[in-house]
């Protein structure tokens, strides 16, 4: 079961920060991606040459449909090159090294396009590392007429063939004398030997090569009658063999070509029909078992909602990827760091300021990411809420990203909260932000992974199909769930146990009355205007911090985490450990009421210390105010409920017509200094409200029928708001405007906004939908 699982998720477009790039689940492996511009002019071909995924370049692109498993299509929409490219992707595991792929690129000219606009193509492949990759030289000198093969091997891969087709399209004739030296008809492949460091900056390569090729051409035929665009923007024609080789074809009007990969071990070569095939069998694939899965329920059942739901959670397990490198780590001894002393995050301040950290590892992470162009790399909270839909999907898959972040860890049981991996993910990342420091901790989201886990381990039936094992073996094999769950055990004691060790507040030393003297617990890394490490970056907290403070949220996740790992304990028959658990679960539930519920404010709130040495509380209505509830610590029958669904209700609050506010309208910081978590709607944190509420519509308790109308509400607009702004804009976005509805800050947010396609797919509890099910 394990090699099948692993073989068919060893190839991917796991290079998700390129629009696209393949690579396998292997360190200093073969690698390839798409460059394309249009050639119709000197001027734009530099700046609008296509590589790295970047905001506000495109009208939109991402998957429409795609399996991580078997493929899928991409659409890629660029006005300014006035074409859109077409990637279909398809996998056929088999044989001893994970079996073959291919692509089919395609390129479509707009409805605005100029008349026979012209389009140069670039495909790439690299080699890191050890082994060998070589352009067949058997061909004409001018270029290749027919297919382009590349021949290579490598330990982990064996003997392989990359073979680029010919393709289908019309080739520009410029008519220029230098077209002779460079017939356009022609495919060219230059082969280079570059420094491993120099591999994944393939752009500024083709740039600098492309230089020298025009720098020749104008020298030859002077100012006064350069070549035409297309033909100067050619690269020189020089295959052999190399660790980059560069394939350029030069397109007029519409064009198609394939890229097919195909490892020596497996049963026969992939052919461009097989490709054909498979591009049809998957996208059918794909549709039956979405429908299965994420159907849309009602109301969303009409207008591009099913498209929506498809293309949303295409595009998070589109973004999936593989990285590997160094990281910055900053584990200098200061005792600024202990942050134990007034005026603490100055000293803390003034120490990173002396000491930028050093590189360790390399590390491997298997993750999905927030943003393709903005943030393309790791982040530990974000995660779990990614994997959330994906378990839906494939649960075998959810559990190998699991385990390659806890992979991670370290002996202490930290694990970085951003995963910045190499110096192409650093590219991407200002330098004071790209180092991370073991005592930083970050919402444990992936413990919520591992309870929706358990919850379809406890629900499964032993009659389950058997067509589902590729992407469930470990609900149908219950000792290979048990086998997981035996082997991760360790790593997530030790990642709870440095959770309550690192991040713990001080109750003892004031005068807090608790039933626990142990369970408070406070953020590290906290600024006057940020606490970072809670995710909720901004969001208003007591001023100035204090060593005493105490952080609601982060009591929160460690009575969920503990909760988890209660489950887990029990389910492997470590009863001690259920036990010892239990008892901190219980511990924390009460000091969540003894330490943070303020009675004048009806709220949940942080404490610190005031000016007089006493405990006193900081309330900022919004999500941290209720954030008990938001984690499911506050059972159906609990009184506080009642002023929790006040505040979640009521549109001076919390409540808009497109979600829930981060901060209260009523908040003196609503909208405020970055307005980050001021205000906006966040579709995460909506989430676990709507779960909440759904939750409690369907348990008997006196908020049951409240909680079904808020429940139907907030469903209805939280969907709305992000399919509308799709609509108009072709992006998902990282939050929106809980004025106007309007996606904001980072578009092609298809990490946790795709949380909408299970929201989507939740029961109707409406009126309408209680009729419905009653006839």
């Amino acid at each position: 079961m394990e090699k099948a699982s692993n073989d068919s998720l060893l190839w991917g477009p796991y290079r998700p920060n390129l629009y696209f790039g393949v690579r396998p689940r292997i360190p200093n492996s073969l690698m390839s991606g798409l460059l394309w511009t249009r050639v119709e002019d000197y001027a734009s071909v530099q700046n609008n040459f296509r590589h790295t995924c970047e905001q506000h370049e495109l009208d939109g692109y991402g998957w429409d449909e795609y399996d991580v498993r078997t493929g899928g299509r991409q659409t890629i929409h660029d006005p300014a090159n006035q074409i859109d490219i077409t990637t279909e992707f398809v996998k056929i595991p088999g044989g001893q090294h994970g079996g073959n792929w291919g692509v089919r690129i395609k390129g479509t000219p707009r409805a605005d396009a100029e008349d026979n606009i012209r389009t140069t193509v670039v495909w790439y492949s690299t080699l890191e590392g050890l082994g060998s990759l070589e352009a067949d030289t058997e061909g004409d000198e001018l270029g290749y007429e027919g297919d382009v093969v590349l021949k290579g091997r490598t330990v982990e891969l064996g003997d392989f063939e990359l073979k680029v087709s010919e393709g289908k399209g019309e080739h520009p004739h410029t008519g220029h004398p230098s077209y002779d030296e460079k017939p356009l008809d022609r495919t060219l492949v230059h082969s280079l030997q570059l420094p491993n460091e120099a591999l994944w900056q393939t752009k500024p390569v083709l740039f600098s090569h492309l230089k020298s090729q025009i720098d020749t051409l104008l020298a030859r035929y002077g100012e006064d009658n350069p070549p035409p665009p297309a033909q100067v923007y050619t690269i020189q024609h020089l295959p052999g063999r190399g660790n980059m080789h560069i394939v350029q074809k030069v397109f007029e009007g519409q064009f198609e070509f394939d890229v097919l990969y195909s490892s020596a071990s497996s049963p026969k070569p992939i052919t461009s029909e097989d490709l054909t095939q498979q591009i049809k069998s998957v996208t059918t694939g794909f549709s039956t078992r979405f429908a299965d899965i994420f159907k849309p329920k009602a109301p969303f059942l009409r207008e591009r909602y099913d498209e929506f739901s498809k293309s949303l959670f295409s595009n998070l397990i589109g973004g999936i990827g593989y990285f590997y490198g160094d990281s910055r780590v900053d584990r200098s001894y200061d005792p600024a760091y202990e942050e134990d002393n007034e005026g603490f995050w100055e000293d803390a301040a003034e120490a990173r300021g002396r000491y930028q950290g050093q590189f360790e590892g390399p590390s491997e992470l298997f993750t999905s990411i927030p943003s393709r162009p903005f943030f393309p790399r790791g982040f530990l909270w974000d995660e779990g809420f990614h994997l959330l839909p994906v378990i839906d999907w494939d649960v075998d898959l959810t559990l190998d990203i699991v385990k390659s972040w806890f992979n991670l860890m370290d002996e202490d049981g930290w694990i970085g909260r951003e995963q910045i991996l190499g110096p192409e993910a650093r590219s991407k990342v200002p330098a004071e932000f790209q180092v991370q420091y073991p005592h930083y901790a970050n919402p444990p989201t992936l413990f919520m992974v591992l309870t929706a886990f358990l919850d379809k381990l406890d629900a499964q039936k032993p009659s389950s199909a058997s067509t589902e094992k590729s992407y469930s073996g470990h609900l149908v094999n219950r000792d290979a769930a048990l086998r997981y769950l035996r082997t991760l055990y360790p790593l997530l004691k030790r990642h709870y146990f440095w959770f309550r060790r690192t991040q713990a507040g001080d109750i003892k030393s004031y005068d807090r009355e608790a039933f626990s003297s142990k369970e408070g617990y406070r953020w590290r890394g906290r600024t006057p205007q940020h606490i970072l490490t809670s995710g909720l970056d901004d969001y208003p907290r007591a001023q100035p911090p204090h060593p005493g403070e105490l952080n609601v949220d982060l009591i929160s996740w460690i009575g969920m985490m503990t909760r988890s790992i209660r489950r887990i304990a029990s389910t492997i028959g470590e009863d001690e450990d259920t036990a010892e658990f239990a008892r901190y679960e219980n511990a924390i539930i009460r000091n969540i009421d003894d330490l943070h519920w303020s009675d004048k404010h009806k709220t949940f709130c942080d404490a610190t210390i005031d000016d007089y040495e006493e405990n006193t509380h900081v309330c900022h209505k919004g999500y941290i105010s209720i954030f008990p509830f938001l984690v499911g610590l506050l059972p159906a029958n609990s009184p506080k409920l009642d002023a929790v669904l006040d505040v979640l209700s009521d549109p001076e609050e919390m409540w808009s017509e497109y979600g829930l506010r981060s901060l209260s309208k009523s908040d003196e910081y609503y909208h405020t200094a970055e307005d980050y978590w001021r205000g906006p709607i966040w579709v995460n944190i909506n989430y676990l409200a709507v779960m909440q509420l759904l939750d409690l519509a369907q348990t008997d308790g006196p908020y049951q029928a409240r909680a079904r109308k808020l429940y139907t509400e907030l469903r209805e607009n939280l969907v709305k708001t992000v399919y509308e702004s799709w609509k108009e804009t072709g992006f998902a976005w990282e939050q929106y405007n809980p004025e106007t509805g309007k996606g904001q800050r980072t578009q092609h947010f298809t990490g946790w906004t795709s949380l909408v396609v299970k929201i989507m797919a939740m029961p109707d509890l409406s009126e309408k939908g209680r009729v419905r099910d009653e006839l």
